[in-house]
């Protein structure tokens, strides 16, 4: 009876164990939830920004800049709008209303090298934000397929922000692919996890192991040989 006791308690605290990544892995939270409703918004405040840009912009440059952001940001909303539908989230219609007035403003200088400027800027503060968005959804989201879509679309945002650092535009910038990935705070925030991962399953293997010697012990004394 005794060793039958003692199985069956490892048996549950392995399973418990082993479990129970799988259960944070999965856990949804209000971070993740605001982070996909405000990064489609940002999307398509970018998209509407890039097509704007190609219309009325002056130079070739930020013509070109806005083509990349069109075609960069309707590639990440397209992942955002389908794992929100996968999660069960209802993502915002539209944009912010404030960054359609601010695009709305800036067209009234449309033709003019004062449009470009003040383009330039915009996209500057507003993938600044989007940077700020996307860390905080690497530092505290839960579920791992958001935190995921934060780390691919990281990078792609972080060249933007190359592009149009301090109103200067830099259309030379922009590959014609963009891999997702690479710079030094997502690596970072990546490797903690993985070692932590690594530590997890290590941890788990001791437990199961020492529930098995645990076991024949048990046994041995049951039969008078400890």
């Amino acid at each position: 009876m005794r060793i039958s006791v003692i199985s069956a308690t490892a048996l549950v605290a392995a399973t418990a164990f082993f479990g129970a990544p799988q259960a944070v892995a999965a856990e949804l939270t209000d971070q993740d939830r605001m982070f996909l409703e405000a990064a489609h918004q940002g999307n398509l405040a970018e998209i509407a920004a890039g097509q704007d840009a190609q219309r009325h912009a002056t130079t070739s440059c930020v013509k070109a800049v806005g083509g990349v952001l069109v075609r960069d940001h309707g590639k990440l909303d397209a992942d955002v709008t389908a794992l929100a539908k996968k999660l069960g989230v209802s993502l915002p219609a539209g944009p912010e209303p404030e960054e359609e007035r601010k695009l709305e403003a800036l067209r009234s200088k449309s033709g003019t090298p004062a449009y470009d400027a003040g383009w330039l800027a915009g996209q500057e503060a507003a993938h600044t934000k989007t940077l700020a968005l996307i860390d905080q959804e690497l530092k505290t989201g839960r579920n791992s397929e958001v935190f995921a879509a934060a780390r691919s679309a990281r990078p792609v945002v972080a060249m933007h922000l190359d592009m149009v650092r301090g109103g200067v535009c830099h259309a030379a910038k922009a590959p014609e692919n963009v891999h997702a990935g690479s710079g030094g705070q997502l690596a970072a925030l990546t490797n903690d996890r993985e070692v932590l991962g690594t530590a997890a399953v290590g941890s788990g293997l001791l437990l199961v192991a020492g529930a098995g010697w645990w076991t024949v012990r048990a046994r041995r004394r049951a039969s008078g040989r400890s």
